[in-house]
């Protein structure tokens, strides 16, 4: 399968050595779990068809429910993001060039989630990866909701920050699934062929995203976890942001 890469990295391509600044500080210690979510996970093909559409906009309203619980339980303001689909490619999109082979996309300054109905991240697919994908830009909404994004870009532009700020993103998409996950009608061998394909998804070459270990590494955190605060990149040692 080609390498899928999500949009939101695209400030992190750079990779200047500079030293990793301090931390953003992590605004969900001691919020606990995201309590077990009802979830109802639509067919992605239906009877020969696909249905991304409705496929993406039931989830994504379970994220919007999964999501708010959690910081209203938190005491922290919430604001659900905006949601664009596409039919067809884009040439640009917030503004910016479409990047070619990105699944999807946050736009931070207008704090919309935008996805292409089309691609090797969806098409003909019914496996999780649609909605990890989905959880992974809501998590980039979180980010920002959190101020974790504006103190991301306070700091230097390096590609080991860039991978911090992803591989974040990556297991706040974990928390979401173990809290969802019972709800969901899905088998372990479901899990386990995500974990194989965002595993064949990293990016050795790249590095803007993580190698397919540290991907699979914080994705299984968040999992398991279904705690925001495990996922605190930013104080891991370098070998786990690989």
């Amino acid at each position: 399968m080609p390498l899928i890469k999500t949009a939101a990295a695209l400030s992190a391509l750079a990779v200047a050595a500079a030293p990793l600044s301090p931390a953003p500080r992590d605004p969900w210690t001691g919020s606990g779990k995201v309590p077990a979510q009802s979830c109802r996970e639509p067919a992605l093909i239906s009877g020969g068809v696909a249905r991304p559409q409705e496929y993406l906009r039931a989830m994504v309203k379970c994220l919007d429910k999964a999501w708010s619980g959690h910081f209203i339980k938190a005491r922290k303001p919430f604001s659900k993001p905006k949601v664009v689909f596409f039919d067809v490619p884009q040439d640009r999109i917030c503004g910016l060039p479409w990047p070619e082979g990105t699944a999807a996309f946050y736009c931070t300054a207008r704090r919309t989630l935008v996805f292409p109905l089309t691609g090797d991240w969806i098409d003909g697919r019914t496996d999780l990866l649609p909605l990890k994908v989905a959880a992974h830009e809501y998590g980039h909404h979180l980010q920002t909701l959190t101020g974790i994004r504006a103190a991301y870009e306070r700091g230097p532009s390096t590609a080991e920050r860039g991978r911090r700020y992803e591989l974040q993103a990556d297991c706040l998409s974990g928390v979401f699934l173990g809290a969802a996950w019972k709800s969901l009608p899905r088998a372990a061998k479901d899990w386990t062929a995500l974990l194989e394909t965002v595993k064949a998804s990293g990016d050795d070459a790249y590095r803007t995203h993580g190698t397919g270990a540290s991907r699979v590494y914080w994705l299984t955190r968040g999992y398991t976890t279904a705690e925001p605060a495990s996922c605190d990149t930013w104080s891991a040692p370098a070998a786990r942001v690989s």
